[in-house]
């Protein structure tokens, strides 16, 4: 498949990663370093060597897994660990791994010493499709998604479906979402073919066709000041519901099943706000219910699920700001919504 352009770098497709055989000729770094947790490293790591068996001379930097450790204390270990191996400005970051590789290292590469390369290969279906591209870079502050962060391009992003091989059905459900989501906001018939599809076997072109969308958007408003605001649906409530389950749950949601079930409470306030009828409302519930299990919203989370949405980074004026859809396949941003109506929507998801 033809590369995707980003700005002034590519997103490459079932390549086996020889594009990045030549950007290390081409930039004659210092050194290279792989960034990825422990899973990545024993899951992952094995078919990065493979790609590239005659690539041997890089360091491996690990950490432990999971969206709690992408915090600003696991940022200091990993920037101590470049110091300890004399790592210049002329150095390499390769983040090899999912979402909180790919947030969490390219925050780090693009702060230390001001700014190293890194290349993003990622290995899961939602760092793939969401994290991996557009340059955003971030880590949580008190269970806050994505509290500190920069906006820095890789040098290069490598999609090959091979990682995928190594996931659960649980992980590539979490991507899923994101997929639905870019189908509800920007292209009707995509969301249309997603819904006869089957996220256990999804063809190379369609995982294609959902970064072509996101890459689009954030090629047109790369700092987030407009259009790429949309990238949001689903999202304020989603990682409002996130964050309180990864604080008050032994089991936490994937980001994915937040996101599902930010979307359908989102859907039902498109209706309130916006042009979204009842029928596309139900259409986009009962869809995302077939494929996502349901989950009960405590009413007693409801006072902290204000809050966090209140600490969203998209909020103006102490108002909490939403991307709500006008129909499906069609996007506006910056939506006041009032917190009754939040709760409503809350309820509304706990109802059905």
């Amino acid at each position: 498949m033809k590369p995707i352009q980003n700005a002034d770098h590519f997103i490459y497709f079932e390549t086996g990663l020889s594009p990045l055989k030549e950007i290390l000729e081409q930039n004659n770094y210092s050194k290279v370093f792989v960034f990825a947790d422990t899973n990545t490293a024993e899951h992952c790591l094995p078919i990065f060597r493979s790609l590239l068996d005659d690539l041997e001379d890089f360091d491996i930097i690990e950490t432990d897994p999971g969206e709690e450790n992408k915090n600003i204390d696991f940022c200091i270990g990993i920037w101590k660990t470049l110091l300890d191996f004399g790592a210049d400005r002329k150095c390499l970051i390769i983040n090899l791994g999912g979402g909180v590789i790919t947030d969490m290292g390219g925050f780090v590469a693009s702060t230390y010493k001001r700014g190293v390369d890194f290349i993003n290969i990622p290995t899961t279906l939602l760092s793939q499709v969401d994290a991996s591209v557009g340059g955003k870079t971030g880590i949580d502050i008190d269970n806050v998604k994505n509290m500190v962060g920069t906006f820095s391009l890789p040098q290069a992003v490598f999609i090959e479906n091979t990682f995928l091989t190594t996931l659960s059905k649980r992980e590539l459900l979490s991507g899923f979402a994101e997929m639905i989501k870019h189908g509800l906001i920007a292209d009707k018939a995509y969301y249309k073919r997603l819904k006869t599809s089957n996220y256990q076997t999804l063809a190379p072109i369609e995982i294609y066709r959902s970064i072509e969308i996101k890459n689009k958007v954030v090629t047109e408003d790369p700092l987030e000041k407009g259009l790429r605001k949309i990238l949001n649906f689903g999202h304020t409530i989603g990682h409002a519901v996130e964050s309180y389950a990864l604080s008050n749950s032994k089991k936490p949601l994937t980001h994915g099943e937040a996101i599902a079930i930010g979307m359908i409470c989102e859907a039902y306030l498109a209706t309130k706000y916006c042009n979204l009828t009842e029928a596309e409302l139900e259409d986009i519930s009962k869809y995302i219910l077939s494929v996502y299990p349901k989950y009960n919203i405590k009413e007693k989370s409801f006072d902290t699920l204000i809050k966090l949405m209140q600490s969203d980074k998209k909020n103006e004026d102490g108002n909490i700001l939403f991307s709500l859809l006008d129909k499906i396949g069609t996007c506006t941003f910056n939506c006041r919504v009032t917190t009754k109506d939040i709760l409503e929507s809350l309820v509304y998801y706990n109802n059905l």
